[in-house]
Formats: structure tokens, sequence, C-alpha cells
């Protein structure tokens, strides 16, 4: 059974959000080719977080070692941050969540480190767009399935992989909480009804070759099967009467 959350409690959920945005949007104007590494950035990202006044919702959880997690070009999720400086044309996710005042929010961007090919923009530009289309279907009426059936149908039109063994999350006093499976890929009509007041992230984790992953030996990073490229965007948003409404955002 889905946590629902009153306005109020939407609410901080949106100040932890916002702190999420904020701390990505500075750390993407850090990122310079040949120089900054993922560790910088996680550095960076720690402080950031907690001049706010909040507390990384990643580092310690299920013993992970970083404030935030790291993934460069063929790494789909949680990437654990190197010293390896990051290279002109690499593609660069940064997730990491925030918890204020017993609230979480969590987000996802992928950037492009100086220029990035013509394949690897396109790449960013369909997952960020099947994003903002999954996010569309969060409406009372609809189904969880709604959500996920937007995003492939999006992304596979594209010629596009969509991760299977990843999905977005329900969340709020505790970083995973019901509806624990929200998946990227589905069909129209099927899971459970979305209801006021759930607060979910959506996340598309999209492959430019196959769907398939590989979990590495330290039980965190995943590559793409095939070695090509990744990209993910997420969003925490809230069900309203209304709509869906973004948390992760300034």
């Amino acid at each position: 059974m889905s946590l629902l959350k009153t306005r109020a409690q939407i609410e901080k959920m949106r100040e932890s959000g916002r702190i999420v945005a904020r701390t990505l949007r500075i750390c993407s104007e850090s990122i310079v080719p040949g120089k900054t590494t993922p560790k910088d950035l996680d550095t960076l990202a720690h402080r950031l977080i907690q001049e706010s006044g909040g507390v990384p919702s990643f580092l310690g959880y299920r013993d992970y070692p970083a404030a935030t997690c790291i993934s460069v070009n063929n790494v789909v999720v949680h990437g654990i941050p190197t010293a390896v400086p990051l290279q002109e044309g690499d593609l660069i996710s940064l997730d990491f969540g925030v918890l204020k005042d017993g609230w979480h929010a969590d987000g996802a961007w992928t950037y492009a480190v100086g220029k990035v090919s013509p394949e690897a923009q396109r790449l960013m530009n369909v997952t960020r767009e099947s994003l903002m289309q999954g996010i569309a279907k969060a409406r009372v009426g609809n189904r969880i399935g709604d959500i996920g059936a937007a995003v492939q149908r999006y992304c596979e039109s594209n010629g596009y992989g969509v991760v299977r063994e990843l999905v977005g999350h329900g969340i709020g006093q505790k970083l995973h909480e019901e509806p624990s499976n929200v998946p990227m890929y589905g069909k129209p009509g099927k899971g459970d009804p979305i209801r006021e007041g759930m607060t979910m992230c959506i996340e598309p984790m999209i492959n430019q070759g196959t769907h398939r992953v590989v979990f590495l030996d330290d039980k965190w990073t995943v590559v793409t099967a095939d070695g090509k490229l990744s990209a993910h965007f997420e969003h925490t948003i809230a069900v309203t009467r209304d709509g869906p409404e973004i948390l992760t955002q300034e």
C-alpha cells in the first residue's frame, strides 16, 4: 500500500528537492574536461547539501561509500566516484538524494562533458524527454504501468534499450518506500492505481544499445552489457488532484 502524503508533507519534500536541484546545477557548472574528477563532484555535492541544512541520503545507505552516485559513459547507475578526470566527449550522470527535516528527495541528471557526439546528445535528449512523458502519466486514475509504458514506447521507438533490472520507487520519510516498484517499461492500465498524495521517483535509465546490463564485482556499479553509452534522468514527483508536481527543481 502506497504511503499517501499531505500537502504539508509534500512541501517538506519539496524543500529537500530544491537542494537536490541546486546541487545538481552547481556541480554541473563545475565540470572542466581533463581536470574535474567524479570525486571532486562528490566532495562538492556533499558540502553543498550540508550547507543547505540537508544530509546526503546515499552516504552509508546499505554501506554505500559516497554522497553521490556518479556514472560515466557506459555506466548505467551507481558508479562509485573515482579520481579519474573526466574527458571531453564523456557523458556523466549525477544521482543523489537529500534528507532534510525527516523527508527525502532524489534526483539524477546526465550532462555532456564539453562537446559530445551527436549520437550521445540524441541519447540524452530522448532520455530526458521520456522522463517528462512518464511524469505526465502520473495522474489520479492512471496506473503505475502507464508511466513505464510511456517511457518504453518513446525510447524504443527511437531505437534505444530500456533497462529492466532497475526501477523507480516510492520515496518520503524513507529513501525507498511503497510503491517499491515503478518500472520504466510495462503495459498501459496495469499495476497499482495512482492515487492523490503518492510521491515517487521516476527515473528512465536508457541504453544506446541493448537493454541488458551487468553488475560489477563492487556490488554497486551497473554497466551496459555491450559497452555502449547510457543516460539517466530522475525527478521526485508528487501526485496531486491537478496532476503531477515535480519536487526536484529550484
